[in-house]
C-alpha cells in the first residue's frame, strides 16, 4: 500500500546542513535507539556527492549517469575537491551523538568516521605523483571498459556517446598523467625500474590493439537502428584512430624514452621522501588497525613457520624422500600436474570444484546470494600481468559476478598451484558471496552497500580458503599442498610486504625468500613482488583479516560451546557487509554476548 508522506515528517538534506551549521548536537536524544533518518540523509547525500567524484565507481555498481566523466583524479585540483568534500562530511557526522545511535547507526557512524579521517590524511602524501603503475592502471582499465565485456555498458545510443565522451577525457588523462609523472621525477618520487620495464609492454601491446576498442561497434544490440550505427561506427574509428591509440604512444613513448632512465634502482616506499611516515599509514588504511609493520613483520614470520611444518607433513605423508624444496620442484614441473590441453578444461575444472563443494555449502552457510556467477578465462591483452580476480556483478543481477581466470597457455596451467583454494577465495563463497550480499542488502546505507574494507573483503576471501577440507574438498594431498602453498603465500607477505618497504628488503631478495618458501616459480615469484612494490601495504589485509575472522570463531565456538552453530557465525561476519576489523570484532562480541 502506498502511502503519502506528512510533510511535517519530511526531513530534508538542506535543514540537515541548517542545524549544522547552527553547531546543533543531532539526535540528542534516542532512547527507542530508532534509525535515525537525519543520519541516513547525510549518508546517501554523501554517497550521491561521491559517485559523481567518482565516476568508475558508479559504472561498476551499474549506475549508468556517470558514464561519460573519467577525471583525472591524480591532480592536485581534482585532490582540492576531495579534500574538501572528505572534510566536510567529517565535521557534519560529528555533530552526531554516537551514544543515542541505535546499534545498525553506530556501525554506520564508526565505519564513515574511519573513512573519512583516513581519506583525509592519505591526501597529505604525494602518491599522485605516480599517477598509475604496471597493476592499477586506468590504461589497461579502459582496455577492459572499452571492449564491451567489462563494466561500460552498450546497450543503447546514449550508452556508446558516452564511451566516445570517456575517450575524449582519457586523451587529456593521459598528457596530465605524464605532466604528473615528470613533476615526480623533480620531487624525487618516482617509480622503481623494475615496474617501468613492465608498464613499456603493456602500454605498447594495447596501442595496437585496435580491434579490442572496435568491438562494440562490430556487434551493436538490435534495438540501435542502422542510421546510428553507421554514425557510430564512423566515430568510434575516428576517436580509436585520433584519440586513443596517440594517447596510448605518447605514453608509451614518455615513459620508454624519458621516465625509464629516473626511476629509481632501490625497491620499497621506505627509499621515497616522508616514505616511512607513508608506508605506516599505508599499514593502517589497509588492515583497519592499529598494528605497527614491525608487529605484522614478526607474525609473518611465525605463521612462515608454522605452516611450513604443515607442509613438512604432507610431504611425508606421501612418502616423498627428499627435502621441501626438492618438493616444490616435482609439483612444478612433474607432468601428471599439467594435465589440460586447451582454456576450456581448466574452466571446466573449476566448474567442477563448486559442484563438488555444493552438498556442504548448503550445509555451511544459510545466507546466500541471489547474483548470478560465471567462469571465464581472462582476456588476452591483460591476462599477461592479471592474477586471477572476480569482478563483481551488479546490484539488480543483470550483470553476474564474474570469476576471471588468465590462462596464457592452459598446458602449463598446474593443478597443485591451489586451484581449489583459489576458487574458494576468489568465487564461492569468498569474494562471490560476500560481495554480492553486499550489493544486495538495500537497508545498507550505499557507502556501505558498495564501499568495502580491503582487510575485511580480503580476509574473509582468504578465510574461506581454510574452509577447504569442510566443504569435502582438500581430499588429495596434492591438492592440500597447494592450498597451504595458498596460505604460505599470503604469510610471507607480511614477511616481504613489511621488509620491503621499510626494513630495506631487495626486490631480488624478496623473490629468493618467496622461492625458498612456496612452490612457486621465478617469474610468479617476480610478478608478486613486483605488485607489493606497486602498491604497498594492500597485500597485507589478506591475513590480517584472515586470522582475526578465525580468531573470534575459534572465541566464539568456546564460549558458546553447543549454542554455536557456524552457519550463523557465517551470516553474522557476512549480513551487515564489510567493515573494519575493529568494528567487526565490537559487533561480533555484542551477538555473542546475547547468545550466552
Amino acid at each position: 500500500m502506498f502511502t503519502m508522506l506528512q510533510p511535517t515528517k519530511v526531513f530534508s538534506f538542506a535543514a540537515l546542513l541548517m542545524l549544522i551549521s547552527f553547531g546543533c548536537k543531532l539526535s540528542h536524544t534516542n532512547p527507542q535507539k530508532e534509525p535515525n533518518k537525519e543520519l541516513a540523509a547525510l549518508f546517501d547525500r554523501y554517497y550521491e556527492e561521491r559517485l559523481e567524484l567518482f565516476p568508475l565507481e558508479a559504472t561498476s555498481i551499474g549506475d549508468p549517469r556517470y558514464n561519460n566523466l573519467l577525471p583525472a583524479d591524480f591532480t592536485d585540483s581534482y585532490r582540492q575537491k576531495l579534500r574538501a568534500f572528505y572534510d566536510r562530511y567529517r565535521v557534519f557526522v560529528s555533530k552526531y551523538d554516537r551514544e543515542n545511535l541505535g546499534a545498525q547507526d553506530q556501525i554506520s557512524y564508526d565505519i564513515f568516521k574511519r573513512e573519512m579521517e583516513i581519506n583525509l590524511e592519505g591526501l597529505s602524501f604525494k602518491d599522485n605523483l605516480v599517477p598509475f603503475n604496471q597493476f592499477y592502471a586506468l590504461p589497461l582499465s579502459m582496455g577492459q571498459l572499452g571492449s564491451g565485456t567489462g563494466n561500460q555498458p552498450f546497450k543503447t545510443v546514449k550508452d556508446y556517446e558516452d564511451w566516445l565522451m570517456r575517450v575524449a577525457l582519457f586523451s587529456a588523462w593521459s598528457d596530465s598523467a605524464i605532466i604528473y609523472f615528470k613533476r615526480g621525477v623533480r620531487e624525487n618520487v618516482v617509480l622503481p625500474a623494475a615496474l617501468v620495464k613492465k608498464m613499456i609492454p603493456q602500454l605498447d601491446e594495447i596501442s595496437t590493439s585496435t580491434s579490442l576498442f572496435l568491438a562494440p561497434v562490430q556487434k551493436f544490440p538490435e534495438g540501435i537502428n542502422a542510421a546510428d550505427r553507421q554514425r557510430l561506427t564512423t566515430l568510434y574509428q575516428q576517436a580509436v584512430a585520433g584519440q586513443l591509440m596517440p594517447a596510448y604512444k605518447r605514453l608509451a613513448a614518455y615513459l620508454k624514452n624519458e621516465y625509464l632512465q629516473s626511476a629509481r634502482a632501490t625497491s620499497g616506499a621506505g627509499d621515497l621522501p616522508d616514505g616511512s611516515k607513508f608506508y605506516s599509514y599505508l599499514v593502517r588504511q589497509q588492515t583497519t588497525t592499529d598494528q605497527s609493520p614491525e608487529e605484522i613483520y614478526q607474525t609473518g614470520l611465525r605463521e612462515v613457520a608454522r605452516i611450513r611444518r604443515l607442509m613438512d607433513s604432507v610431504k611425508t605423508s606421501v612418502n616423498y624422500p627428499g627435502d621441501l624444496p626438492a618438493f616444490f620442484e616435482l609439483m612444478k614441473s612433474d607432468k601428471l600436474f599439467t594435465p589440460y590441453k586447451t582454456p576450456a578444461q581448466v574452466l571446466a575444472a573449476f566448474d567442477s570444484i563448486h559442484r563438488t563443494m555444493q552438498p556442504n555449502l548448503n550445509k555451511m552457510f544459510t545466507l546466500v546470494p541471489k547474483t548470478p556467477f560465471e567462469i571465464r578465462q581472462t582476456e588476452a591483452f591483460r591476462a599477461a600481468s592479471a592474477s586471477a580476480e572476480y569482478n563483481q556483478g551488479s546490484p539488480d543481477g543483470t550483470r553476474p559476478g564474474i570469476f576471471y581466470v588468465p590462462i596464457l597457455d592452459a598446458t602449463t596451467f598446474n593443478t597443485t598451484s591451489g586451484m581449489e583454494s583459489l576458487f574458494l577465495h576468489e568465487a564461492i563463497p569468498g569474494h562471490h558471496y560476500q560481495i554480492s550480499l553486499q550489493q544486495e542488502d538495500s537497508t545498507l546505507p550505499k557507502f556501505r552497500r558498495f564501499g568495502g574494507n580491503n582487510a575485511y573483503i580480503e580476509g574473509w576471501a582468504l578465510y574461506c580458503e581454510s574452509l577447504g577440507k569442510e566443504l569435502g574438498l582438500y581430499t588429495d594431498p596434492y591438492q592440500y599442498m597447494g592450498a597451504l602453498g595458498d596460505e604460505m603465500h599470503r604469510a610471507i607477505r607480511l614477511v616481504v610486504d613489511v621488509a620491503i618497504h621499510s626494513k630495506g628488503m631487495t626486490r631480488e631478495e624478496a623473490i629468493q625468500y618467496m622461492m625458498a618458501n612456496e612452490a612457486i616459480s621465478e617469474q610468479g615469484a617476480t610478478a608478486e613482488i613486483e605488485r607489493y612494490m606497486a602498491i604497498p601495504a594492500q597485500a597485507l589485509g589478506y591475513k590480517v583479516g584472515a586470522l582475526k575472522i578465525r580468531e573470534l570463531r575459534s572465541k566464539y565456538e568456546a564460549s558458546l560451546g553447543e549454542k554455536f552453530r557456524l552457519p550463523d557465525f557465517h551470516s553474522q561476519v557476512l549480513k551487515d557487509g564489510a567493515m573494519p576489523l575493529q568494528v567487526l570484532e565490537a559487533k561480533l562480541n555484542t551477538w555473542a554476548d546475547k547468545m550466552k
